[in-house]
């Protein structure tokens, strides 16, 4: 019989950071455990990502593991804009909402500047209206855009969405930045090579993410244009992101990108929130406010039922996003028990 969770133990839904790590990755970290390596990341382990990588994407790229998806989005961009620039963005992206200012302290100054979107995306109609001032001393610089897949409403930028707002941000000689915390779960909801969804379509760095689906605590910036590499090994080191364990982070990246866990993952973690999706769209009071296309649910929930469901344990946000809807995450490790004691309980 399993374990009936106490209301302590109900942070299920509430983000998938809250899963653990899945084996592969712990047992990876045990062996890199064994014996001694060469620190800051010039280890076997951390030497050969880059060829692993490279394999992945298609293409010859540069590889630099963090520990943070905060770390890897402000160092991304550090490299990409100067201190006098400005990143275009959605209002509810990441990197404008969530990083208490990180890309800004990170990059020196550099101006966020804010678009409306539609559904959580920008739109390469708004973001070419939005580019102006290049070239006037009085104005922060037109320099960058940051795209999040999946974006912050849980949906995926399709990958003539991607292609055609890089080809307005390199019209304008702009940098584009893709923040993928969520990348392989868009990967998989797209059906498509982790080439197309990045460098085949315009983006010129990518933030990759892979704690919230399977790591213990593993990111990695992804340079597809060597020259943008600038000096990030430095500013690694002088924010204190230059590991000198650095092995331990790319071995949990090994791990999850070999024998495709990282897709296994995602995959699970998508059809887990396809499931909650329909189940709670079944529900006579409860609307999505949102297309589910992964493992991101956002709903709109009376609030009788959330003060019930936090009354029970469950940690259920209800200001997060403007009041509009509550978020639910399913995980690499979300079950269909935890998926239908969530539903019977609403019922």
């Amino acid at each position: 019989m399993e374990k009936i969770k106490t209301k302590r133990e109900r942070v299920k839904f509430a983000s998938d950071n809250v899963a653990g790590a899945c084996p592969e990755v712990l047992e990876a970290i045990l062996k890199a455990n064994d014996g001694d390596r060469a620190p800051y990341g010039d280890d076997e382990i951390s030497k050969n990502l880059q060829d692993k990588f490279s394999e992945i994407f298609e293409k010859e790229v540069i590889v630099f593991p963090t520990s943070s998806g905060t770390a890897a989005n402000a160092l991304a961009l550090s490299t990409m804009t100067p201190s006098f620039g400005n990143i275009y963005c959605h209002k509810l992206s990441h990197i404008n909402v969530d990083e208490c200012g990180a890309p800004e302290f990170y990059t020196g100054g550099a101006k966020l500047v804010n678009l409306n979107g539609v559904n959580g995306k920008i739109t390469a109609e708004e973001l070419n209206k939005s580019i102006s001032g290049k070239g006037v001393v009085h104005h922060t610089q037109p320099s960058s855009v940051s795209i999040t897949q999946l974006c912050e409403t849980g949906e995926a930028y399709e990958l003539d969405e991607v292609k055609k707002i890089s080809e307005i941000a390199h019209n304008h000689k702009l940098n584009m930045h893709m923040d993928g915390a969520r990348f392989a779960n868009a990967l998989v909801s797209l059906d498509c090579s982790p080439a197309e969804m990045t460098w085949k379509s315009g983006i010129d760095v990518l933030s990759f993410g892979a704690t919230k689906n399977g790591c213990l605590a593993a990111e990695a910036i992804i340079f597809f244009k060597p020259e943008l590499v600038g000096n990030l090994p430095f500013l690694m080191k002088r924010a204190g992101h230059l590991l000198s364990k650095m092995s331990f982070v790319s071995a949990q990246l090994d791990a999850y990108i070999t024998n495709e866990v990282w897709l296994r993952n995602a995959k699970h973690a998508n059809a887990m929130g396809k499931k909650l999706s329909q189940g709670l769209d079944q529900h006579k009071n409860i609307e999505l406010a949102y297309p589910t296309d992964a493992n991101e649910i956002f709903v709109k929930i009376p609030k009788d039922i959330i003060d019930q469901l936090n009354s029970e344990g469950y940690t259920i946000n209800d200001d997060e996003w403007d009041g509009k809807a509550v978020r639910l995450v399913t995980a690499w490790n979300t079950s269909l028990s935890d998926i239908e004691t969530f539903l019977n309980f609403i019922k």
